[in-house]
Parts: C-alpha cells; sequence; structure tokens
C-alpha cells in the first residue's frame, strides 16, 4: 500500500428515492435486526440502475454500484460521464462526506475536498480565518497553514478581501479562494469537482497548472469535470461512469473517446432538436432539426476526402434580422473553427414558419476521430443571442479513406494536407 494513494473496492451507493435519510422508521429498524443477526441487509437486493431517463418503481436507486480502481502516488485520474451518472456521489463518499453502502475505502494519507463553491467555508468567517479553519479541518497545525498562508493568498489573488467575511465573496472569488486553501494545503490526495466551471478562463488556466505542479510533486489527484480539453491535458488515466457503473478504466485519450461514442447524439444522423432544453437566446427563430449526409447519403461516419453535408431547419417565431454560425469542435472540445454565413456571401431575410438549409462541406481533410457541432443565431447588428444549442450534432472521421497511404498514428493533429512535392535539383 506504501505506493498506493488510494484504493476502492466494490464501492457502492444506495439512496432511496424521495425520502430523507435511508427510509422509514421500520425499514431502520429492520436493517438493524438484521445486522445483529449478520445477517445480509434486505435492502440491498431492491433498487435500479442509475438512469434518470427512465422511472423508477422500487423506491430505491444504486447512485453507484461496484466501482473498484486504485491510483498510485503522483497519479491524475480523470472521472467523467453525463449529468447524474454519479461522479459527484463518487467523490462524496471519496470525502467521507457521505458513508458506502457496500464496499471497501482505503486512504494512504490525507485528503483535501473541493466539491462544491464554498465547500467548509463558514460565511460569516473572514476569508483568512476560513483558510486556517479549512486547515484545521484537513488536519494541519497553525504553523503550518500559517507557513502556507502567504502562497495562498497570492494564488487565490483576493489579497483585498482578505478580511472581510465570506458572505460578501462572490461565487468565482469563493472558488478562487477554496482551491487555494485545497492546493497548496499539505494533503497526499486532491479531490476536485466541476468547480472550476465557476471561474474566469485566467484562474482556470492557473488552476491546471497548479495541478500539474501539485502531481509532479507525488500528490494524487481526482477531477472531474466536463471540460474534454483540461481533462486530457491533466490527465493520465480515466475512469468513466455510466448510470452509476464503471464501464472503463484506463488511457485517457481512449476514456473520452469511449465517452464520446457512448454520447447521445454519438450515432444519430437526425436530431430533433425543437425538445432541447438546454440553450439560450431570446427565442424568436430557433433550431429545429439537424441533418448530417456524407456524400449524400444519410449518416456521421465520414472517411478523409469525404463530402459532409450539413441539413439544417430553422423556425421563425417572429421576424428578425439575424446571422447564423456553425462552431467546429475537436473531440476534447477545442474549437476549431467559427464559421458564419457572411462568411460565403450568404444572408438571410426576415421570415416567419419554418426553413431549412444545407451547408456543404466539400472534400473535409480531417484526421480520423470525433468532432461535434454547435448552432448559434444573432442579431445580425447587435449580436443578441437568439438561438444558441453549444454542441447538439456530433460526426466522426474513420481511418479508412481511398486517398489515404499509411497508417495515421493517434493524435496526429486535425487538419490532413495532400500538397504537390517537388524535386529541384534534377
Amino acid at each position: 500500500m506504501s505506493e498506493i494513494s488510494l484504493k476502492v473496492e466494490g464501492l457502492s451507493k444506495q439512496y432511496r428515492l424521495g425520502q430523507v435519510g435511508t427510509g422509514t422508521l421500520s425499514h431502520d429498524l429492520k436493517r438493524f435486526i438484521y445486522r445483529m443477526r449478520g445477517k445480509e441487509d434486505p435492502f440491498l437486493k431492491l433498487g435500479s440502475a442509475n438512469d434518470r431517463s427512465s422511472k423508477n418503481t422500487e423506491g430505491y436507486v444504486w447512485a453507484l454500484q461496484d466501482i473498484s480502481f486504485e491510483l498510485k502516488k503522483g497519479e491524475v485520474l480523470g472521472v467523467i460521464g453525463k449529468n447524474g451518472a454519479g461522479k459527484s456521489t463518487l467523490l462524496k463518499v471519496l470525502s467521507r462526506i457521505t458513508s458506502p453502502t457496500t464496499g471497501e475505502i482505503k486512504i494512504n494519507g490525507r485528503m483535501a475536498s473541493l466539491l462544491e463553491v464554498g465547500t467548509g467555508f463558514h460565511p460569516e468567517l473572514t476569508g483568512r480565518e476560513n483558510i486556517y479553519l479549512n486547515g484545521a479541518i484537513l488536519g494541519m497545525s497553525k504553523f503550518e497553514i500559517k507557513s502556507k498562508l502567504d502562497e495562498i493568498v497570492d494564488f487565490s489573488g483576493c489579497a483585498a478581501y482578505l478580511d472581510t467575511p465570506v458572505k460578501r465573496y462572490s461565487s468565482g472569488m469563493i472558488v478562487r479562494l477554496g482551491f487555494a486553501v485545497a492546493a497548496h494545503l499539505e494533503s497526499e490526495i486532491l479531490v476536485v469537482d466541476e468547480v472550476l466551471a465557476v471561474g474566469d478562463q485566467d484562474f482556470q488556466n492557473k488552476c491546471i497548472g497548479k495541478m500539474k505542479d501539485v502531481s509532479s510533486s507525488g500528490r494524487t489527484i481526482l477531477f472531474v469535470s466536463h471540460n474534454m480539453q483540461s481533462v486530457q491535458n491533466l490527465c493520465q488515466n480515466g475512469l468513466l461512469i455510466e448510470n452509476g457503473t464503471s464501464t472503463f478504466y484506463g488511457d485517457i485519450s481512449e476514456t473520452i473517446g469511449r465517452y464520446l461514442k457512448s454520447g447521445e447524439y454519438a450515432n444519430a444522423s437526425v436530431i430533433d432538436l425543437s425538445k432541447v432544453e438546454d440553450r439560450k437566446g431570446n427565442g424568436n427563430i430557433t433550431f429545429q432539426k439537424i441533418e448530417t449526409l456524407v456524400n449524400g447519403v444519410q449518416g456521421n461516419k465520414l472517411s478523409i476526402g469525404d463530402d459532409l453535408t450539413l441539413r439544417i431547419t430553422i423556425k421563425g417565431h417572429k421576424q428578425q434580422r439575424f446571422k447564423m454560425a456553425l462552431h467546429l469542435y475537436k473531440y476534447d472540445e477545442t474549437r476549431l473553427s467559427n464559421i458564419e454565413n457572411g462568411d460565403s456571401q450568404f444572408h438571410f431575410d426576415p421570415f416567419t414558419g419554418e426553413q431549412t438549409l444545407e451547408v456543404e462541406f466539400k472534400k473535409l481533410m480531417l484526421y480520423p476521430g470525433q468532432y461535434k457541432i454547435g448552432l448559434w443565431m444573432g442579431d445580425i447588428v447587435s449580436e443578441e443571442q437568439i438561438d444558441f444549442l453549444r454542441m447538439c450534432a456530433q460526426f466522426e472521421v474513420l481511418s479508412s479513406s481511398s486517398i489515404v497511404y499509411r497508417g495515421i498514428p493517434r493524435n496526429s493533429g486535425v487538419f490532413y494536407f495532400q500538397p504537390n512535392w517537388k524535386r529541384l535539383n534534377e
């Protein structure tokens, strides 16, 4: 166990739906009687998988079920999955905020957790007092905390507000101070949930750099994020969780690839956008449907050099002058391009009702991999958002192609070029 910082074996967590605690008094009494007799908890046989999209009729749900993995000192593990998959529940169990239903956790060293904005902060205490409070909770002496105080304050950028009660901090300032405390105090394991999304981009980059420094010093990190670029840059291995169960544990690039392939739109070539709730804008015009065609045939898997067509249906509820943009993302959510209709000298007129348009990409020269598409509409003058779907469709470029004459290694790049080659010294 000397080289192992964290070992998880058969970890499961069961919840009773609609109840506070484990359930009714009769259920708790029955559990107690079975435990005193040395028998298995009878309610462990109940409960459905953690699938938020389907109705639960049993009253119990397994938020986590049979999770196992181990982390060596200095390893950075990225935990990824859809919303509601069980990622945050896993971190709360590991951080001992809630206890597991079954399974075993072995921790070698002290653990610092940053799971939610303001975790462990007392709103009436100042920033300085909360630094000492958090350090004491982690088992640090007053001398240890004092020796790190200047580094923590400098990293957080909150020096001017250090003696101000935390209740007057913005959410971003609380994240800054919370991360600074967790990263600088001498804990052997650092657990970070999606809280960094609250901070600005400069601070997020600063945090990623700090976590790399922390891991290089031999400390272990568990990192949960929906930002695949951050996960790819920071982590060596990944844990993919789906419906409360671990579906893959291994190399981070393969973990991300499996996650993207398991997405809602991974294999869909026709997607109904009218019912998507995660969208922004005034709603005067809305995206209704997107269809992908490869070489004129419906589908979303193509080879290097194939033609890709996006057939997009929009609905005008109120007349407004507008422009449209397509956002193209790599699998790690790095934006590759922002394509506007005006770039091609194509313009829209105000309308009501439905319109369908096609956007054609001839001989698309992208390396093999998963790619995502976002859709945006805005006012042509003020650029006020009318409708925005950040990532609503996906296509895959396959390795096989009639114009490729070599095996392309993983992570070769983004664009595939075939320029003319000439020899001038003959």
